[in-house]
């Protein structure tokens, strides 16, 4: 004897006018509400299974409907959106994403406007999107304005715009429904930059910057250290207190709340870098959660990203090293990653900071001759061995 199983559904209201069917997903039980727009269908997640709510709901909309009022509140706009989005969800992140997202919603909504409906945006909207962000300046302090954005920064942006969306869509909207039916924008493709800048400091212009760096300021030839012995980002180093440092044992802490990634992670240092801290901190005469890196004129706050760029400008005019595009702080990142590629990836990517190792293989770790020439010279040679 075969059973039928019934899907559970119940309708209410006016067919043609104001009629609502709430129902249970034939796959996973959970319950939905059918109604129409217009002529047009719409379904909405309830975000649960208990069948008398979806009743009352569904009998809710349907009055709503009646009335000619809007059946589930207010339309969810960009300004709602991304109020919801930074309040809830920005504060769990590192301090550099927090600024990226405080920065980048400061964008979309300067672009579409703060009321713009979120349910509306299309294709035509994410390509206009990168086509102005190619033409104009990224909205960062410092930065000159009209100066070309390049894709890598527009990428970041969109994948911000996409993670927004797709939390809107898991995200409840106090009524039992979610902020979001659907990401509008979902798999639409990213721009492609076909060949990104990764510039690496060499050894002999790392040491010509070293040789001038204490002209600058100490605190520019302590970052230079620190950053190129332990290969952090820049803004992982700044951002170092002095409770962070170990020299006893030769270790230093990077907090996850400082960190690109919000990876919290311990590493062991060189005997170089324990040295300048040493100095730094007889020179300073700090302990505790005072910055290793205090900003000039007011201990209280740690040095700015512009002006460790600013010392990383004028050091590679003193020293004589040509400008290179993307030839930054990041660039001591790649040298520490190619100069330790026979480090196993696990042990290099947690000296570094890397949570995945094909980041490194990717993005960091460059081909060099020296390497090369030790492989082919270490070749091993297969005797006895049979071909499979």
């Amino acid at each position: 004897m075969t059973h039928v199983t019934t899907r559970w559904s119940y309708s209410t209201g006016e067919r043609g006018r104001n009629r609502v069917r709430a129902f249970t997903h034939p796959s996973t039980g959970c319950l939905f509400l059918e109604l129409y727009e217009g002529s047009k269908r719409r379904r909405i997640a309830l975000g649960h299974r208990d069948r008398e709510r979806a009743k009352a709901k569904a009998e809710e909309v349907a009055t709503a409907l009646r009335r000619h009022e809007p059946p589930l509140g207010a339309t969810l706009t960009l300004q709602t959106l991304f109020d919801n989005y930074v309040r809830e969800v920005t504060p769990q992140k590192g301090r550099s994403s927090r600024s990226h997202d405080l920065r980048a919603s400061k964008l979309f909504l300067q672009y579409w406007g703060a009321n713009r409906e979120v349910k509306t945006l299309n294709r035509r909207d994410w390509d206009g999107f990168f086509r102005r962000r190619r033409m104009g300046s990224d909205g960062r302090v410092g930065r000159v304005r009209g100066k070309p954005v390049g894709d890598r920064v527009i990428t970041q942006n969109l994948k911000f715009l996409n993670a927004v969306l797709n939390w809107a869509v898991v995200a409840g909207d106090g009524t039992g429904a979610y902020l979001l039916e659907r990401n509008p924008l979902k798999g639409l493709p990213y721009p492609k930059q076909s060949t990104p800048r990764r510039p690496m400091l060499t050894d002999e212009q790392y040491r010509a910057m070293l040789a001038i760096s204490r002209t600058l300021s100490p605190l520019f030839e302590l970052a230079l250290v620190v950053a190129h012995e332990t290969g952090h980002r820049i803004g992982s180093v700044r951002l170092l207190r002095w409770s962070d440092v170990d020299i006893e044992h030769g270790k230093i802490r990077w907090r996850a709340e400082n960190d690109k990634i919000a990876f919290e992670h311990e590493t062991i240092v060189t005997p170089t870098v324990l040295d300048a801290l040493d100095r730094a901190r007889l020179e300073q005469r700090a302990i505790g959660d005072a910055w290793v890196f205090p900003a000039p004129g007011d201990a209280t706050e740690p040095c700015s990203r512009h002006l460790m760029r600013d010392w990383w400008q004028r050091a590679e005019v003193l020293a004589g090293v040509p400008r290179v595009q993307g030839l930054g702080w990041h660039s001591l990142r790649r040298k520490f990653a190619t100069e330790m590629k026979n480090t196993p990836l696990k042990d290099l990517c947690y000296l570094g900071g890397w949570k995945e190792p094909q980041t490194v293989l990717r993005c960091y770790q460059r081909p060099d001759d020296v390497t090369m020439r030790e492989a082919l010279a270490t070749r091993r040679v297969l005797t006895g061995s049979k071909g499979v």
